[in-house]
């Protein structure tokens, strides 16, 4: 049996409530301003269904990404890959994995924790979540917008930041 099934199970039910205690908050102040202004309450109803509209995708993606990661890919892969000893090429593969990623970046976090727990080093999940930045994508309209000088700079600078950040994070971060 794994060690996290073995904590999942002897986690106390208060533990399982409390996960449902701010949804639950939220839920009766929406009530409450329903009752009090249902004119604005409907515009923070709407706002919030806007944002789970364009979250679900990307949240679907990445349980999706999970469940195939618990499922064919060891910790022993993923220490391989992202951990500390894969140099040149551990950074290679976490720049691009943030570079080609997309969706809102908290739709992430759950994937990432995952590889974290599995082995990923805080650098290289830095590096990912810094390179989110840099989309080629969008680089087309960037340079219509802002010119290919502004573009190539700009691109260039976030990647170096990137890194700079990644070395930070990965140095400050405590030890696993």
């Amino acid at each position: 049996m794994r060690m996290d099934s073995i904590q999942a199970k002897s986690k106390p039910v208060h533990s399982h409530l409390r996960l449902w205690l701010f949804p639950a908050i939220v839920l009766v102040i929406y009530l409450i301003l329903l009752a009090v202004a249902p004119d604005r309450a409907w515009i923070g109803v709407k706002a919030a269904a806007n944002v789970i509209r364009q979250a679900i995708l990307p949240l679907c993606l990445a349980f999706g990404m999970m469940l195939v990661l618990n499922r064919f890919i060891t910790p022993d892969h993923v220490s391989r890959f992202l951990g500390g000893g894969m140099g040149i090429i551990g950074i290679f593969l976490s720049a691009a994995a943030g570079v080609i990623s997309m969706g809102p970046v908290f739709a992430w976090y759950p994937f990432l924790e995952s590889l974290r727990k599995k082995g990923a080093s805080d650098f290289h999940l830095a590096n990912f979540l810094s390179h989110r930045a840099v989309k080629p994508a969008l680089l087309p309209m960037m340079i219509l917008y802002f010119g290919w000088r502004f573009s190539l700079v700009f691109t260039i600078f976030c990647s170096l930041s990137a890194l700079i950040t990644a070395t930070v994070v990965g140095l400050t971060a405590p030890k696993r």
